[in-house]
């Protein structure tokens, strides 16, 4: 995949988001020199703000990659240890999750616990789904309840199916492991050796200037929001937000070792499933290629498309980040289909 000409894949992603209106940003970058970076519609639809290269978008569960990255830098400290069962953690809360689920079930998504925000579920991206009031959901513990009383749906181990739900108990595990709140810990643990000045858990009811509001449809004329379908703060299983340049600063500090060492890294990188409903594969807290080197992250939500792609052979980062439910699923199947080429 690394024949691929940049300059004519930019183009492609170019004419695509234009084509489709896009609202968002669409990224190309050779070892942080920028190839191509343009952003399209706005940001602000009441007030007529469009968005720019250095926003901050929506991650949804492109952000586990924190997660997996901060439980990470436990095991290699010591704290936790991959096949630590988290029921020894969980103590009397959450009972319905088996007591052989490890973290790295957790990880790789084959614990098999019952997922609170269920990807086979009948429900649609603008639908209603929390059952915990939203304000509540601003700090890991609240969490708790949101995922409680859900049985466990296969055997740990057994098979890959995404479960956000364990990316939240990871979340809680990590907190209570470490002894410091979780945005506390992803801030120190990955934030900050990764030079990511520009990605936080923002809560959505006080956005700051320079992050885009989440749309919930793509008709320019609604001015529905997120901020009623997502929790008011992101937690384990989603949420962050960050710009195209903190997700190229994400890659490259992770392929250099200055978050985790290349090892731990490599093992979260290493392919455990082939999931063909997605033509991907899947590792610890990252998708990669089906048949090629790229590693990806990728979220799906209310106000929120985005996909990010790194080739660690040619120090490549291609992102496409939207601040709507479908803006910009067209470009990545561009960008997608021109890898397969």
């Amino acid at each position: 995949m690394s024949h691929l000409d940049l300059d004519t894949l930019a183009a492609a992603l170019d004419d695509r988001a234009r084509t489709d209106k896009m609202n968002g940003v669409v990224s190309v970058d050779v070892d942080g020199s920028p190839l191509f970076a343009q952003a399209y519609g706005l940001a602000d639809r009441a007030h007529g703000i469009a968005n720019d290269v250095g926003m901050r978008f929506g991650m949804a569960s492109a952000s586990k990659a924190f997660t997996a990255l901060a439980v990470m830098s436990l095991v290699e400290d010591g704290t936790l240890q991959l096949d630590t069962a988290v029921r020894g953690i969980l103590g009397g809360d959450l009972p319905l999750i088996a007591d052989d689920v490890t973290v790295e079930h957790l990880l790789s998504h084959t614990s098999g616990i019952g997922d609170y925000l269920d990807e086979d579920a009948d429900w649609e991206v603008d639908d209603y789904v929390l059952t915990v009031p939203l304000n509540e959901l601003a700090q890991t513990e609240a969490f708790v309840r949101a995922v409680d009383g859900f049985p466990q749906k296969s055997a740990p181990g057994e098979h890959f199916t995404y479960n956000n739900g364990g990316f939240i108990v990871l979340a809680i595990i990590a907190e209570r492991a470490s002894g410091m709140p979780f945005h506390d810990l992803v801030s120190s643990r990955v934030f900050a050796p990764a030079g990511l000045e520009g990605t936080g858990f923002l809560r959505l009811d006080e956005l700051p200037g320079d992050a885009a509001i989440g749309y919930v449809y793509e008709d320019p004329a609604s001015l529905r929001s997120n901020v009623l379908h997502l929790p008011v703060r992101g937690n384990g299983d989603g949420g962050a937000f960050t710009t195209a340049a903190d997700l190229s600063r994400l890659w490259r500090a992770l392929a250099d070792g200055a978050v985790l060492t290349e090892a731990s890294v490599a093992e979260m990188w290493r392919p455990r499933h082939t999931v063909p409903s997605e033509g991907l594969r899947y590792g610890l807290g990252f998708w990669l290629d089906l048949d090629g080197p790229g590693i990806v992250l990728e979220g799906y939500d209310a106000g929120v498309s985005i996909r990010t792609r790194f080739d660690p052979e040619t120090r490549t980062t291609v992102s496409i980040v939207s601040n709507t439910s479908e803006g910009a699923w067209g470009v990545i199947r561009e960008y997608a289909d021109r890898l397969k080429g």
